[in-house]
């Protein structure tokens, strides 16, 4: 059906287009509009009348002009080759689109988001005359040096193998047959339907990141899903850039959905540049970039989210613990505001679509820890970091709000913590995590047996903390009892030598969660030790000008964790000999 004239254009409304003569035409369908072959995506039918979302310019288009069915839904290609690449909205390479037009994107380009000419290396890890069920993976192609991608039978297919060989193919190319179907290495999947599994599981492994302050007090588990809302200038991109560099997550998809040019050209620029800590092997090995700014078609905004997503779920299937970024979701959820305008659909709050909340669910719906299809017992996971944009950082607008109902991580960022160079700004009296219970047993047994306890100490003295600035704003701190002082001076160190962390410097960027463990458990250490000493009425001043002190408070850059031990071990004996 492709190139076959369908329709014609009765009315153009900036990225909405109207065509009447649409009968045979079904909703998500792609079409090309006008001679200059624009890709568009079918979002609503009336009679024989089709509203199309363009996902480029349409200016210099007028009714009358035609409209070419393409006959499939907006779908990605997957195979060999997606990692390391960057792709538009719609997963066209970017790198390809400039060697074909230069820096500018022309009306009407169209490139396959995958090589048709480069060969893969296939190696079977079946034979012939071996059953395969969908989902089963029948070889492997090592895509980057950090990766091996496997090639799995696509869902709808199983049977018998047969005429599986090795050897050199591109991705087009016949590699096996299944019960009478033949298999290739790329697969075509529509980004609008999530990719099939056996069942989600209850995920009760965190996604450790190595930012102290999201591991100990606002986890995220494999599989979960996390919001992170704060306004311009707090750090959502910091926090997301930490998390794909040092989360241990295997792939890292990310999606730059209508955020600004220059943020977007700095992660272009970077990414290539950064180095996998855990390999030593450029990150890009194990990334896939979707850069769609600002200055893009409104409507290319909105496919980026699900063309990530698809991508991501992919390599879930492979039974890769995957980790999505979208930054943000705001400029997603504008699209659909804008889109809905212009189909004259009765507004919600603030103007965004009624169907906003459904719409921010089925995709955060789509992360979540599975087990594959295929016979053999295969686990995935992916987990969703959302970014939102609020305007003046106001959470109560309909986006954010949206989200907190799905995602179960709440990480908010302060703007007032980002002007004091205190990163990642996550306030700690705003955020919440769903996941503590969860992720209980894996603490205690990974970090320590009182993990649960020492958090909760911490957490409460923070927020003890905020009571007490009321009071020394009004007073000052010198109407405080030697206990309460205590504890502003235990909350800066928790502040000032635990929840900052220096993302430029080598040995802080990233901490294990032992060490973690150890850090916050020196501080509280003191802290408990010292209330025992006030309570036998030694001087607050002589407990926190011990030079045990300024131990615990460099404690963060020990690198042996026995050291850790000894440590609080003096920090106990240093403040008994006081009162002794």
């Amino acid at each position: 059906m492709t190139n076959i004239k369908h329709g014609t254009i009765v009315k153009v409304s900036g990225p909405l287009i109207v065509a009447k003569g649409m009968e045979d035409a079904n909703i998500y369908d792609v079409v090309k509009v006008s001679e200059h072959k624009l890709i568009g995506e079918i979002i609503e039918m009336r009679g024989d009348k089709a509203s199309i979302q363009v996902y480029e310019d349409t200016s210099g288009i007028g009714p009358g002009e035609p409209v070419y069915l393409e006959g499939h839904s907006l779908s990605v290609e997957l195979g060999p080759g997606l990692l390391t690449n960057f792709y538009d909205g719609i997963q066209r390479p970017l790198r390809l689109l400039e060697e074909a037009a230069g820096p500018f994107i022309t009306r009407g380009i169209s490139v396959p988001g995958l090589d048709r000419a480069k060969k893969w290396k296939f190696e079977p890890i079946v034979k012939n005359g071996d059953k395969v069920e969908e989902g089963d993976i029948i070889g492997t192609v090592q895509e980057t040096s950090l990766v091996v991608h496997k090639i799995m039978v696509p869902p709808g297919i199983s049977g018998t193998i047969n005429n599986i060989k090795a050897g050199e193919f591109t991705i087009e190319e016949i590699v096996a047959e299944v019960g009478g179907k033949k298999i290739c290495m790329l697969q075509i999947w529509p980004i609008r339907a999530p990719r099939p599994t056996k069942n989600k599981l209850a995920p009760r492994e965190p996604m450790i990141t190595g930012q102290r302050v999201i591991d100990t007090f606002f986890p995220v588990v494999q599989g979960g899903t996390a919001c992170v809302p704060g306004p311009f200038g707090a750090g959502k991109t910091v926090v997301q850039h930490q998390l794909a560099k040092w989360s241990d997550t295997e792939i890292v998809i990310f999606i730059g959905c209508g955020e600004r040019g220059n943020e977007m050209t700095d992660v272009l620029l970077e990414f290539p540049e950064l180095e996998d800590p855990k390999t030593g092997k450029p990150l890009m090995e194990r990334t896939v970039l979707i850069a769609n700014t600002s200055n893009m078609p409104v409507a290319a905004r909105e496919a980026s989210i699900y063309t990530g997503i698809t991508i991501a779920e992919y390599f879930r299937d492979m039974g890769y613990r995957v980790a999505l970024m979208a930054d943000s979701t705001s400029r997603w959820a504008e699209a659909l505001r804008e889109i809905s305008g212009r189909l004259g659909e009765m507004p919600g709050e603030e103007g965004y679509p009624a169907y906003l909340g459904s719409k921010t669910a089925a995709f955060y719906e789509r992360a979540g820890k599975v087990k594959c299809l295929g016979s053999e017992s295969r686990e995935g996971a992916l987990t969703v970091v959302g970014a939102v944009s609020p305007p003046g950082g106001d959470l109560s607008e309909p986006v954010t709000q949206n989200t907190l109902r799905v995602a179960k991580v709440f990480w908010g960022l302060d703007d007032k913590l980002a002007f004091k160079r205190h990163f990642p700004a996550i306030n700690w009296l705003n955020s919440y995590s769903l996941y503590e219970n969860d992720v209980l047993d894996y603490m205690r047994r990974e970090a320590g047996e009182d993990w649960p306890e020492i958090r909760n100490e911490a957490m409460n003295l923070l927020q003890e903390e905020a009571r007490l600035e009321e009071i020394v704003r009004l007073v000052g701190v010198d109407a405080l009892s030697a206990r309460e002082q205590l504890v502003l001076n235990t909350t800066k160190s928790l502040r000032e030598d635990f929840l900052h962390q220096n993302a430029f410097d080598d040995e802080d960027t990233y901490t294990s969660l032992k060490k973690q463990y150890y850090i916050l458990r020196s501080i509280i250490t003191f802290h408990k030790e010292a209330k025992r000493a006030l309570d036998r009425e030694i001087k607050l001043n002589d407990l926190v000008n011990l030079p045990i002190k300024t131990e615990v408070i460099k404690c963060k850059w020990l690198k042996d964790n026995s050291l850790y031990e000894e440590l609080i071990d003096n920090v106990k004996s240093e403040i008994r000999k006081l009162y002794g």
